[in-house]
């Protein structure tokens, strides 16, 4: 499956959340999805994700 890489800005309905899945035996996961489309969410090893207070 290829990611669609571009994005809806004038989505007025769109639901963003975030989670943490600690369950994967090899590493945390960072989750982040939009839950108001299928198959709109992405993840990564928690370790990787970039801090947000570094972008400031």
């Amino acid at each position: 499956m290829t990611p669609e890489a571009t994005a809806a800005v004038d989505v007025p309905d769109a639901e963003v959340m975030a989670s943490v899945d600690s369950s994967s035996p090899r590493s945390a996961e960072l989750i982040i999805a939009d839950i108001t489309r299928d198959d709109a969410w992405l993840s990564m090893r928690a370790a990787d994700a970039p801090v947000l207070a570094e972008w400031c």
